[in-house]
């Protein structure tokens, strides 16, 4: 990329050319929202300002952002930041990147919470972010929970978004595969557990397969591992009550079934994501 004399406009369309070529849908919109970033200012600032030059390291930290995203770099990892359930969450590429599908997690516990008064337990199996575990807890004012993780980076991130958000006095995070060394029973459980097949990765996009971490995405060679581990700690950490909200693959709600139910669990309802897809199962104790 070009980083001699130019405006913001010349720098704008010079990334967009560049992300256009690599492959990058909405390219402008990206090289907007790079530009911005790197320059500390909020998007509308480049429309107002557009004929002004960009002073020389601006325009070299700019060309770097684009190459990176030339390269395939989520955008994500890039800005540091993912807006989820209206929240802004730091992302590294220790952490799985939140995506608005699942946010029908989210939507599915608080339909089951019952009253949003409730000193409710949580429980948010394989937090990465944090994400569904802390957007719970900025609608249940009340409630508190246990995120676990098994990747010490991803817990640093998680505690950090926690104190960002003024949450971090009612989430907790703690080193663990699943549920083990938990004893107590928690009123919602959620879950997004790794569900790609190991088949699969060939054909992952590449934003995805090279730099998202593969703990996070794959679940053994049939997508379902995660989902074997998960049932019995599901059977019994749940309070009698309790409810727990699963996000499952694509095209992967009977096998999940079958897995759970073997379990002793007894499925409640399947929700679809915005797409139509069926994206999440609810979960009590027989």
């Amino acid at each position: 990329m070009n980083t001699g004399v130019m405006t913001i406009d010349d720098a704008l369309r010079e990334a967009t050319r560049v992300l256009a070529a690599a492959g990058i849908e909405g390219a402008r919109a990206e090289a907007r929202l790079l530009l911005a970033h790197g320059l500390g200012l909020p998007r509308e600032a480049l429309l107002r300002d557009s004929r002004q030059p960009l002073e020389r390291h601006a325009a070299d930290r700019f060309a770097a952002l684009i190459e990176r995203r030339a390269r395939r770099e989520p955008i994500a990892y890039l800005t540091g930041r993912r807006e989820f359930w209206s929240l802004g969450f730091e992302v590294t590429p220790a952490t799985l990147i939140p995506r608005p599908e699942s946010e029908t997690l989210v939507e599915a516990a608080l339909g089951r919470s019952g009253p949003r008064e409730g000193a409710l337990r949580l429980l948010d199996l394989g937090t990465g972010t944090g994400c569904l575990l802390l957007a719970l807890l900025s609608e249940l004012p009340y409630a508190t929970g246990i995120g676990v993780d098994t990747s010490e980076a991803a817990l640093e991130v998680a505690r950090r978004n926690a104190d960002r958000l003024g949450l971090a006095g009612r989430a907790a995070f703690k080193g663990g595969s699943w549920g083990a060394g938990l004893d107590e029973r928690f009123d919602l459980i959620v879950s997004n557990p790794p569900y790609i097949a190991e088949t699969e990765a060939a054909i992952l996009p590449p934003d995805v397969a090279f730099y998202e971490p593969e703990g996070a995405l794959f679940g053994g060679p049939d997508g379902l591992a995660a989902y074997r581990a998960l049932a019995p700690d599901l059977a019994r950490l749940l309070a009698p009550e309790g409810v727990a909200a699963i996000e499952l693959g694509a095209g992967a709600a009977e096998a999940v079934t079958a897995i759970f139910s073997a379990a002793g669990l007894i499925e409640l309802e399947r929700r679809p994501d915005l797409a139509g897809i069926t994206r999440c199962s609810l979960w009590r104790r027989r």
